[in-house]
């Protein structure tokens, strides 16, 4: 396959995304295989370089923003006909019903992932925060009386440590719950994605 074939069946395959994203995608490899043909390699070899042009496509689809994706994988390919347009109206309860929990579910996801989060490093600044109130309090009943204010400037001590602890803690955890939230969105994003790859390599 040549550069102009691979960019044309790219395309093709790319069709009924937005223009800019198409022609971003194009630019993007057209680019990358004329770095390679400066390099020395053939353009067959360098088209061969690319990769498979279906993982191609369903990596610059999962790259889209969610709600793009869905707008271009539910607009009609082809104009309606009457009856089609009469089931959407009949269906719409029943499909409007199901996007919108759809949209709900990813949406609870995400918020409750934040929640936790937020509410983790809550936590943490509550520890640093009586940590240092305990310190000071302690140093300030120091000559009053001394063995409540060594208590409390211990235990001021420990609350500060353990949050400093729980603050590295918690960043760890919260990286981890975006890469997830990240993983869970590609995972939504495939679902419209291999069934339109799988719909146009059958075609």
């Amino acid at each position: 396959m040549n550069k102009t074939e691979f960019l044309s069946c790219l395309e093709k395959k790319l069709a009924g995304l937005p223009e800019n994203e198409v022609e971003k995608t194009r630019s993007f490899y057209l680019e990358m295989i004329d770095d390679r043909s400066e390099d020395g390699m053939s353009e067959e070899e360098a088209v061969a370089a690319m990769g498979n042009i279906d993982d191609i496509v369903k990596a610059a689809m999962l790259e889209l923003p969610l709600t793009t994706l869905m707008k271009t994988k539910m607009r009609p390919k082809a104009r309606l006909k009457a009856w089609e347009i009469v089931l959407l109206v009949l269906g719409f309860p029943l499909w409007f019903t199901l996007l919108a929990a759809f949209v709900v579910v990813i949406l609870s996801v995400y918020v409750s992932v934040w929640a936790v989060i937020i509410s983790l490093y809550a936590t943490v600044a509550a520890l640093v925060l009586s940590g240092l109130a305990g310190i000071f309090g302690g140093l300030f009943c120091l000559f009053q009386n001394f063995a409540a204010s060594l208590f409390i400037l211990g235990s001021g001590l420990i609350c500060g440590g353990i949050g400093i602890l729980a603050f590295f803690g918690v960043t760890a955890l919260s990286v981890w719950l975006v890469k997830l939230t990240g993983l869970f969105l590609r995972w939504i994003k495939s679902l419209f994605i291999t069934r339109e790859v799988d719909y146009e390599i059958n075609n």
